[in-house]
Order: structure tokens, then C-alpha cells, then sequence
């Protein structure tokens, strides 16, 4: 597989975190670690497989962190990593 080569910054911020969705999670992650339902919750408009989906890629990207607790029923937690930290300031631009 190749490496992607970006002329300038915008390009590779705009393919990590571009899309209608990703903004949206990472603004809501800012402050608070959340579950899957309470960021349902709060993005009542995208579907479930879309959500599950952006949270993937964004894990991929090193952008947020998932935390499974080991308990019954299954709880995961996202938050943003420190790169995701890195990126507040830039959303909270937009």
C-alpha cells in the first residue's frame, strides 16, 4: 500500500477529519469521554452503522481512543487522544 503524499496541511486534516460526521463527534468528544448511545444521543440524525462506522476511522487515525470495561452489560468509552486534543483548537474554529 502507499503512502499518500499531501501538497499542504488543509489536505490531510481535511482526509482525517473531513466529512459530514467526523466534525460533529470530535466537537462532542471535547469535554467528556462518551459511550456509543450518548453520542446517538446527541447526533440524533446519523444512524447507527454510520456512527459505529466514523468511530472506527477515527480510531484508525489515532484521533479518538475506545476503552472497553470489562463488566456485563459491555461498556465502551470514547474519548480524544492527544492528537485528537491537538485538533480542538482547529474545530473550534469552524
Amino acid at each position: 500500500m502507499t503512502k499518500k503524499i499531501y501538497n499542504i496541511g488543509v489536505e490531510a486534516t481535511m482526509d482525517v477529519i473531513g466529512g459530514k460526521w467526523k466534525p460533529i463527534i470530535l466537537c462532542n468528544l471535547r469535554h467528556q469521554s462518551l459511550r456509543t448511545s450518548e453520542l446517538k444521543r446527541l447526533i440524533p440524525n446519523i444512524s447507527q452503522k454510520m456512527l459505529t462506522q466514523q468511530l472506527r476511522e477515527l480510531e484508525a487515525a489515532d484521533i479518538i481512543n475506545r476503552k472497553v470495561y470489562n463488566q456485563v452489560p459491555p461498556k465502551v468509552e470514547y474519548s480524544l487522544s492527544d492528537y485528537g486534543q491537538s485538533l480542538s483548537t482547529v474545530l473550534s474554529d469552524l
